[in-house]
């Protein structure tokens, strides 16, 4: 149950009797603001009838040319500002405009840092819905129209006749923040025929999102209007905002109220492309999940903070997306506390500026791929012929895909080498291999050429792999020019760091002491002279015996999670050694000159690891793609690209 009543449940409390009586009501009226359209109120207007709200004096005023709205489209990181109730800032003869205009000055001042690319006001803009508060709110809002910026609003019970639904007819909110404002962006798509629905697009991270506004009691037949907007937009995720839907308890969980079960039963739950709700209306702030018909989770957040200090100073939400990292991380904070918008040291003030806890700051983990599936699902990069790959230089390049999937490596097969070089791989036929030990898969990296790859099961005890053929020009090739390795690998959760550590994906047979290598203290000349290896850590390691020097020179990774696909490149432009992990450099590239790889004339091995002239270690999971080419490659020259 709430922990508050509003003001429309008070019996013997009339807002619109209170708003009669305003007498700022009037003066802002007589100041050409009762029926004003959105630009129509200027912001130092209202501040020159504040009458008592602060003693603060105001914030510059908002600049007469706004920075413009240029989100950065295909980056993977973009945020969503999310602004609650507004309504004491906008009540009667207290009107202070000031934090709303710090919150939307510091939107446009973040927006190219932080990728901002929408802003939804969750209703409840005003406290009494008179046209002298709408207009001096709308007037603040002309800061993000003439920037070019995304923006919806929506209206709240204290901003029309809390008695009626979307068909009222024209009010003072319409009048502002009707269709006819967003006819001119960018981001609007549509507005249901009352005007108090409406319907708004952005583009981020490569695809289009949709941000649905519905009113206060919204009506059937702006429910089918809403209903005809998702069906235009049938491949966009969507983020329904709405005055009220989950009230919150003292732990920070939330429930439908009586609207919002009505309006998940008849409209969000049998909408898959709604992830995400957002309302306001209740206090404090509370989060939960529903799942829909389809099987997948609805997050549903209730944020609000006008019963904290100076009705919430017009705080913001902030929801960062990182689709790369497939998490939502949420902070709470007042640009006008922030800023010191009250001008004197002030101990409540402190305690509002950013807030804290798992209810205000949190982490949403989400599978975005997973979770749009269902009506946009990923297209899958179709595989590409091994032709496309013989990049210039191109020494080597195995692949193990056309196979039945699941099926034996036969002790006789032979993978051919598609450069045409001749370095075929063959079988080791390990004496003691267990049977699987080496399977063919159809599982493979999304963005590798080929699709398959070759899974070994056996590990130390009972596993197998390849090696390139005796004649094989790889296996004298130093490499004095330059180099770079790629292979893409999987990590089962099977993986064990002290049973499986310093397995190789690929390694030199030769011993750094065949190779002529290790004569100093500076190595151990029983260990590969070349080989690309996980660590116990699940580290990438590339440890080799470069032909310019006697000792060792290693590039480390970071420790690999498990169940994932990878790709790995090894870079040596004759001069220095850089190691790539999914196209990033790693932090331990170390800086040392070098050129060129020692060795012995020996087979290359894929999956083994020789120390001392014997087998010691074979890699456990499935190996990819595999290319090896005489020069540099730039990264996008490597395979993921």
């Amino acid at each position: 149950m709430p922990e508050h009543i509003e003001d429309h449940d008070r019996p013997g409390l009339s807002r619109r009797g209170f708003l009669a009586a305003s007498g700022a009501v009037g003066a802002l009226a007589a100041a050409g603001m009762g029926s004003a359209g959105p630009a129509a109120a200027s912001p130092l207007v209202a501040d020159s009838l504040l009458a008592g709200a602060s003693s603060a004096p105001s914030l510059a005023s908002p600049p007469t040319s706004a920075k413009k709205w240029s989100p950065d489209l295909p980056s993977p990181r973009f945020t969503v500002a999310v602004m609650p109730d507004t309504q004491y800032m906008f009540d009667g003869a207290s009107i202070d405009p000031k934090p709303l205009r710090a919150s939307l000055h510091y939107v446009l001042s973040e927006q190219k840092r932080q990728n901002i690319v929408f802003l939804a006001h969750l209703g409840d803009l005003t406290q009494n819905g008179a046209a002298a508060e709408m207009a001096a709110a709308g007037a603040e809002f002309a800061l993000f129209d003439n920037a070019g910026a995304a923006y919806s609003v929506l209206a709240g019970n204290h901003d029309i006749d809390a008695s009626t639904d979307d068909q009222r007819g024209q009010t003072a909110y319409l009048d502002v923040f009707g269709p006819s404002r967003f006819r001119g962006s960018d981001s609007f798509v549509d507005a249901s025929p009352d005007g108090y629905n409406t319907a708004h697009v952005f583009t981020a991270a490569g695809r289009d999102w949709l941000v649905l506004a519905l009113d206060w009691r919204t009506s059937a037949g702006g429910l089918a209007w809403a209903h005809s907007v998702l069906a235009a937009h049938p491949g966009s995720p969507v983020i329904l905002t709405s005055h009220t839907l989950v009230d919150s308890a003292a732990d920070g969980s939330a429930t439908f109220d009586a609207y919002g079960q009505g309006l998940w039963d008849s409209f969000v739950s049998s909408h898959d492309q709604i992830f995400l709700t957002l309302n306001g209306h209740y206090w404090g702030p509370g989060r939960t999940t529903a799942v829909n018909s389809a099987g997948h989770a609805v997050d549903l957040h209730l944020t609000n903070y006008q019963n904290r200090y100076y009705g919430g100073a017009a705080m913001i939400r902030l929801y960062h997306f990182d689709t790369e990292r497939n998490v939502i991380d949420v902070e709470t904070l007042s640009p006008f506390l922030i800023d010191g918008g009250l001008k004197t040291p002030n101990e409540l003030a402190e305690q509002e500026t950013r807030l804290s806890g798992d209810i205000d700051r949190f982490t949403m983990p989400i599978d975005f791929a997973e979770r749009f599936s269902g009506f946009a699902p990923v297209p899958v990069r179709p595989a590409r012929s091994a032709q496309s790959m013989l990049v210039s230089g191109t020494t080597a390049y195995w692949r193990f895909d056309g196979q039945p999937n699941g099926a034996n490596v036969s002790g006789s097969t032979r993978v051919a080498d598609l450069s045409g070089n001749g370095n075929d791989l063959v079988v080791a036929n390990r004496p003691g291999a267990v049977a699987g030990a080496l399977l063919w898969s159809d599982a493979h990296h999304p963005d590798q050429p080929g699709a398959g790859s070759l899974s070994l099961t056996g590990g130390r005890p009972g596993g197998d792999y390849l090696k390139t053929v005796d004649q094989a020009p790889l296996n004298s090739n130093q490499f004095l020019s330059g180099y770079t390795v790629e292979a893409f690998l999987f990590l089962p959760t099977t993986f064990d760091g002290s049973a499986n550590g310093f397995c190789a994906l690929l390694s030199q047979s030769s011993s750094a002491g065949e190779a002529g290598k290790a004569h100093s203290s500076s190595g151990d000349p029983q260990e590969p002279s070349v080989t690309l290896s996980l660590s116990s850590d699940r580290e990438l390691q590339w440890c080799v015996y470069p032909a310019s020097q006697d000792g060792s020179l290693t590039n480390w990774g970071h420790e690999l999670p498990l169940a994932s696909w990878w790709h790995v490149a090894v870079v040596n432009n004759g001069k220095h050694t850089t190691m790539f992990v999914d196209g990033c450099p790693v932090a331990r590239n170390p800086s040392t000159k070098n050129s060129g790889l020692a060795v012995a004339g020996q087979p290359w091995l894929l999956g083994g690891y020789n120390y001392g002239g014997k087998l010691d270690q074979v890699f456990v999971g499935n190996i990819g793609d595999v290319r090896v080419t005489e020069r540099a490659l730039d990264p996008s020259e490597f395979m993921i690209a």
